[in-house]
Formats: C-alpha cells, sequence, structure tokens
C-alpha cells in the first residue's frame, strides 16, 4: 500500500511558479515532489472538503497552465480513488473555525488557523503522514510543538525558511 501524505496548498502554488519568494530550485523540487505524490503516495482529504476548496481557490481545476494545476486536477479526478487519496474525517468545532483533533497546545494557539485542517487531518488519519510545506514559515516556526504532537513537516525548501528574532 503507498504511503499517505498531506500537501500544504504552498506546494502546488510554488509548484505553478507563482510565488515569487521561491528560489527557482525551490519550483522544481516542488514539481518533482508533487510528480512523486502521484506516483508512489495517496494524498490524504478531509471528508468535509475543506482542503479540496482551499486547493480549488488557489489553483485550476482545467490542469493548466502548471504543474501545480496539474496536480489538482490528478486530485479532483482522483478523490475518490482509495489508491490514490483517501478521505478523513475532521470535525469543526462548534461555533469556531477550528477542528476538533488540533492539538490543545498552549505552543500551538497562535497557529495559523487556516493551517490546522492540514494538522487535522494528518492526525486523524492515523497513519502518521509527512505535511509537505515549501514557503510557509510558519511551518518552521512550529515545528517543535507540532513534532511533540506527532505532526511531521517534510520541509521542501528548507532554505527559505529564516528564523524570526
Amino acid at each position: 500500500m503507498k504511503a499517505a501524505v498531506v500537501v500544504d496548498t504552498n506546494v502546488p502554488i510554488v509548484a505553478n511558479g507563482a510565488a515569487n519568494h521561491a528560489t527557482p530550485d525551490c519550483v522544481l523540487r516542488c514539481v518533482d515532489r508533487l510528480v512523486e505524490v502521484r506516483k508512489k503516495q495517496r494524498v490524504l482529504l478531509d471528508d468535509g472538503l475543506h482542503i479540496l476548496s482551499e486547493y480549488m481557490k488557489h489553483l485550476s481545476l482545467s490542469g493548466q497552465p502548471g504543474m501545480g494545476d496539474f496536480f489538482m486536477k490528478w486530485v479532483w479526478l482522483n478523490q475518490a480513488n482509495p489508491r490514490n487519496c483517501l478521505r478523513v474525517q475532521i470535525t469543526t468545532q462548534e461555533g469556531s473555525d477550528d477542528f476538533k483533533e488540533f492539538p490543545q497546545d498552549p505552543d500551538l494557539e497562535n497557529f495559523d488557523r487556516a493551517d490546522r485542517k492540514f494538522v487535522a487531518v494528518a492526525l486523524i488519519s492515523g497513519l502518521d503522514p509527512p505535511i509537505l510545506n515549501a514557503t510557509d514559515t510558519d511551518w518552521w516556526d512550529y515545528r517543535e510543538p507540532l513534532r511533540r504532537n506527532g505532526v511531521t513537516v517534510d520541509f521542501i525548501c528548507p532554505e527559505l525558511m529564516v528564523p524570526r528574532d
């Protein structure tokens, strides 16, 4: 069975060449990583379509013109194919935009709410998947509390993770 992975939206955005702060090398690594995901891994999604909806806001379902768009089309076409994609159930907390599956750790209190769905999916899946990140430094800033809570982040472009002072 293929290993599972969670793909933050910034990875296909960078693969499209749409992140002006990403280096050409970072773009190529994101393209290569998305090719590897399609061939060798299963993409984890949530049953409430939170991840897929975010992909659709930033990527084209036509599959063009970039490799990130190609990934979006592939996910769209394979979302119900358990060999390529797997949906897990995450629970929205009543009256908020947070998820019950997100760790209740004070060190994660200020973690980006828009990225909490990825963490919730990774944790509830029980598959110990890495979360792929290209350029979002929030993942770097919170890597230690995330790791303590069982979340692994795969930094595709670690040279772009500049520590905050």
